[in-house]
């Protein structure tokens, strides 16, 4: 390639003479699939996978459309235009080698924060046979304890009385199907690929509940008419960094202004429910499955509450990045332990898995050196993650009798990480929250009520009225405020 060569259909030929680069026709590929939350995630998984069945089949029917509701989705939506919808995937293995290529999947990219029609129709095409999903646990606008539909969201109130005004996910998703069922075209897949537990089943939950408060009608045939298939999605996915956008110039000469960057593991099992046909993707890897329930505890509650361990303890005591919290032993051993006395207690019969050789994975995969996933990363949402991911655990385990000590330091370590915003040295750390003013407020009480942050019912439920719990965190909370240094509550 020459000096500085843009990322684009026009400079593919050059570009294939270093790096892998779509083999199929990508100008006759449908929209079959639309998305909604084109991150890092999405690009690095399932756009991967659909990237894979074309390389591999004639799937001309599910090419992917990009969808960003959001005004902060701008930005990606302009570099894949500028891209073609095409983008370099930098896959980083633990013994150094780096395997890049360029993924062809994503077709179009559309917004809907300003012209939501342009949103609806896409999703109403007749091509359209599934919406998929990876709008992070908040975009599903449940109370985190409650598991209820938040009415109160102001936008949620606009869409309810102005639908053809949406602005959530949800009044996108009525508009859409609304449309369908006029013009007789059979009912789209909802497909959520976020890491919430019945994931799919949330989502038909939260769309109903909104459906039939804005149109009994189309909630019954919601109802009827459109599957929502549970899935399990894994792969470590840090933030791309500008070390990663000028490693494609220094090595290949490549303008990429958003690659993205990934562990070679990657994993996704489904239930084989869908309303309209599907891709084969069982032909790349795919497990399809006919309840995946089990699979997605096992993974929340190992990778995903292992993952957040590391990151809030991380981050207290100064770990930049999850691969510096393996290199710390005393780290590597508490995971291990909170992974097999507490989170595997709890966890569902699983056929074909066998859970030793699963964690013994996850500490190789956490411990990549070449991934450098930041705790900052890990740590952000948390309010929207430790529900599920933790929390729950604790509860699992009080309500069996179980081990609930390692948990619970991680959400003491919470607390004041919440409350003063600095890591045992003194040194500030980002911490990225939609509910971090309540999450402040409610731990800067905790000099005066021990208990005060685990109160928050809409996070931790009853646990602030189990004596088990309460007087273990407000034992560990006391000692972290007297001396934030965590790793001597670790030992």
């Amino acid at each position: 390639m020459t000096k500085e060569t843009m990322l684009n259909s026009k400079n593919l030929a050059e570009i294939s003479r270093q790096l892998p680069t779509p083999s199929y026709q990508r100008d006759i590929l449908k929209s079959g699939i639309v998305h909604v939350g084109v991150g890092g995630f999405h690009r690095a998984h399932q756009a991967y996978y659909t990237h894979l069945l074309q390389e591999k089949e004639n799937a001309s029917e599910w090419g992917i459309c990009g969808i960003g509701l959001r005004k902060g989705d701008q930005k990606i939506h302009d570099v894949l235009q500028q891209q073609d919808g095409m983008y370099t995937l930098i896959i980083k293995h633990p013994d150094g080698k780096i395997d890049s290529e360029v993924i062809g999947a994503i077709i179009d990219f559309k917004l809907g924060f300003d012209i939501p029609n342009v949103v609806i129709d896409q999703m109403a095409h007749p091509d359209t046979k599934i919406v998929s999903l990876t709008i992070t646990e908040g975009g599903y606008n449940f109370n985190p304890a409650t598991g209820e539909f938040d009415f109160e969201n102001k936008d949620v109130q606009h869409e309810l009385t102005n639908p053809e005004e949406p602005k959530t996910i949800y009044g996108f998703l009525t508009a859409a199907i609304r449309k369908r069922k006029e013009n007789g075209l059979p009912a789209f897949t909802v497909m959520s690929c976020d890491n919430i537990q019945h994931n799919g089943d949330v989502a038909k939950e939260m769309l109903l509940t909104f459906a039939n408060k804005q149109d009994e009608e189309l909630a019954s045939y919601i109802e009827k008419e459109v599957s929502f298939p549970n899935s399990m999605v894994d792969r470590i996915t840090p933030v791309t960094t500008q070390a990663d956008i000028d490693y494609l110039e220094q090595t290949y000469n490549l303008i990429d202004e958003w690659p993205v960057t990934c562990e070679p593991f990657i994993q996704w099992v489904i239930e084989d429910n869908f309303s309209n046909g599907r891709p084969a993707f069982e032909k790349v890897g795919v497990q399809f499955v006919p309840d995946v329930k089990p699979y997605e505890k096992m993974k929340l509650r190992l990778l995903n509450a292992g993952h957040s361990l590391l990151g809030i303890l991380g981050a207290l005591h100064g770990h930049p990045t999850i691969n510096a919290c393996m290199e710390d032993d005393l780290f590597v051993t508490y995971l291990r332990a909170f992974m097999d006395k507490e989170a595997t207690p709890v966890l569902d019969k699983l056929e074909g898995i066998d859970l030793t050789t699963y964690k013994d994975s996850l500490q190789e995969r956490f411990a990549n050196p070449n991934i450098k996933d930041s705790v900052s990363r890990i740590c952000s949402e948390s309010s929207a993650k430790l529900p599920k991911f933790l929390i729950a655990t604790i509860q699992d385990n009080l309500a069996k009798g179980g081990s609930i000590k390692y948990a619970t330091l991680v959400i003491a370590a919470w607390c004041y990480y919440s409350d003063k915003g600095v890591n045992k040295d003194g040194e500030s750390i980002e911490i990225i929250d939609a509910m971090q003013d309540q999450l402040h407020q409610a731990a800067s009480k905790t000099n005066e009520d021990p208990l005060a942050f685990i109160k928050q019912e809409s996070l931790f439920g009853n646990l602030a009225e189990n004596t088990t719990f309460s007087s273990l965190y407000s034992e560990m909370v006391q000692k972290i405020y007297a001396d934030p240094d965590i790793k001597k509550l670790m030992k």
